[in-house]
């Protein structure tokens, strides 16, 4: 995906949910931070995104730009409606959004991109092979500090995984860090 695609994904998206301002939490939210990423980091072809005013309207967006879509078959990448509470994100996240706003490329809309050390805790969280993959690299490339990678897993909600799980997800960060210098 490229960083047009995000902004096109998120005025969509706005119109869509009648809002003016949507949460983007997936691998995309990397683009407001590196546009330019590199392209094993941007492969996925789907945004996640939850309307931050009008939640409810996640479903809309599904039925209109969601997967196998008319938008999807158009334009070859689709916008997920997502609820946030799949996602276990660190506490404090919703201060450290990057905003992704134009007047012509997301039309005055604003797209709320999780942070990159949030999303790389809340990838860890999920513990997939292709999260796990994705913070690896952003490791190896140096697009994250892993101490404040760290600090933001520690800031995890202890309600939404176990403490076991998290020391071994930890552990995990400290030996690729190492790893990749």
């Amino acid at each position: 995906m490229r960083f047009d695609q995000l902004e096109h994904a998120i005025r969509a998206a706005c119109e869509v949910a009648d809002d003016t301002e949507i949460v983007i939490f997936g691998s995309q939210a990397i683009l407001a931070t590196y546009p330019d990423a590199p392209e094993s980091l941007r492969a996925s072809i789907e945004v996640d995104v939850q309307p931050l005013n009008r939640p409810e309207a996640i479903d809309r967006i599904d039925g209109a730009l969601g997967e196998f879509s008319p938008f999807h078959a158009a334009f070859g990448f689709y916008v997920e409606g997502v609820s946030l509470e799949v996602a276990v994100l660190p506490c404090g996240w919703e201060e450290r959004t990057v905003p992704v706003s134009h007047p012509v490329g997301t039309r005055g809309n604003t797209g709320l991109c999780v942070e990159i050390h949030d999303l790389a805790a809340s990838k860890l969280a999920a513990w997939r092979e292709k999260d796990r993959e994705f913070v690896a690299v952003l490791l190896a490339e140096k697009m994250i500090d892993p101490v404040t990678l760290d600090k933001r897993l520690q800031a995890l909600p202890a309600g939404r995984i176990d403490s076991d799980h998290l020391e071994s997800i930890r552990a995990w960060v400290k030996g690729i860090a190492e790893q990749v210098g």
